[in-house]
């Protein structure tokens, strides 16, 4: 398994948060394989992301492990730690604005890292850049390569960002809402680069693994192969994409897909009740009780566990949902 995320739990130092940042966190990529991970804002998806590359809040205490080829990425030495983040792994952010230098000019930032990390020349550091932004689409690379980020228009900066973080040959790449800030268009475009990127790897006999964070639910059915849905740092549900999205059974992926608007359906969107909870509401039993419409008082005091779940196919031990319902239902069958 390329990422291997095992019970891992963040806290934050004591009085800062009445509740883990993420609590017993496992979750898993395979080579050439695309995950999703899906929930509201604030639920620790992009903390899971940033654990991969061990960046922690300040004081943060963890358990658990972050396995990456196998190796252990909380128990990394500095340097070790160094050629991870530059070799290993890349992360492609929301904003690509907020990655880059806006006075430097997109050469730069390309040629940056080719020379740094992968020890080439500046000859051959330029020439690869050059052979990189055309790879993402981008036309007439070389005059790119003088330009400065301002004068790139949003889809286009990604590109970049996404050329940059291929340009070491990682092995996983963290997608945080990449494509969320594009329009329609861009975002499909981008996607298939994405997709292309993915299958040249497979051909080449290596396979990239990517997460893929998003809070647009249809958009990980259709792109991620598998999909992790968090809540209140926990994941409740985990399974194949064409399986959660057709029988979702933890109530809050159910609420996620009732609340987000598809083209063919005529019904209207139906919001979750309530609001998220934040790191200063401390939480005892189901954390989705206070907004769960199958609530009931035994829920007030079930600690959460993922129980096995198959798809709506019949078929078995496809995936986990952590609804106390559900653990019911697995223990009257047993």
């Amino acid at each position: 398994m390329l990422l291997d995320i095992e019970d891992l739990t963040i806290e934050l130092p004591p009085g800062a948060a009445a509740r883990p940042v993420l609590a017993e966190v496992s979750l898993r990529v395979g080579r050439g394989e695309v995950v999703g991970l899906v929930g509201e804002s604030g639920s620790g998806k992009s903390t899971t992301a940033r654990a991969v590359l061990r960046m922690l809040p300040e004081g943060a205490r963890t358990s658990g492990s972050v396995a990456v080829d196998g190796e252990d990425v909380l128990a990394m030495d500095p340097a070790r730690l160094r050629r991870h983040r530059s070799r290993t792994v890349s992360m492609i952010f929301q904003d690509p604005r907020s990655a880059m230098n806006p006075v430097r000019r997109i050469g730069d930032f390309l040629t940056d890292p080719l020379t740094r990390v992968l020890g080439l020349s500046r000859r051959d550091a330029l020439a690869k850049a050059v052979e990189l932004l055309a790879s993402v689409g981008l036309s007439d690379p070389e005059r790119r390569m003088r330009q400065r980020p301002h004068e790139l228009s949003g889809g286009m900066l990604q590109r970049v960002v996404i050329a940059a973080a291929l340009s070491t040959d990682p092995d996983l790449l963290l997608a945080d809402e990449a494509t969320s800030a594009l329009d329609a268009t861009t975002q499909a475009e981008v996607l298939a680069l994405l997709r292309s990127v993915q299958e040249e790897r497979r051909r080449a006999g290596s396979g990239l693994g990517t997460l893929f964070i998003t809070h647009d639910l249809p958009l990980a059915a259709a792109y991620c192969d598998r999909v992790y849905v968090m809540y209140a740092g926990r994941v409740v549900e985990q399974r194949p994409a064409h399986g959660l999205f057709a029988d979702p059974r933890h109530p809050y992926t159910r609420g996620l897909l009732d609340c987000s608007p598809s083209l063919g359906d005529d019904s209207e969107p139906r919001p979750i009740p309530g609001r998220p909870p934040s790191l200063s509401d401390p939480l005892t039993g189901c954390p989705f009780l206070p907004r769960c419409a199958r609530a009931e008082a035994e829920c007030e005091t079930w600690a959460p566990v993922a129980v096995p779940v198959g798809g709506g196919d019949g078929s078995a031990g496809d995936g986990s949902a952590a609804c106390r319902r559900l653990e019911l239902v697995s223990r009257s069958s047993a």
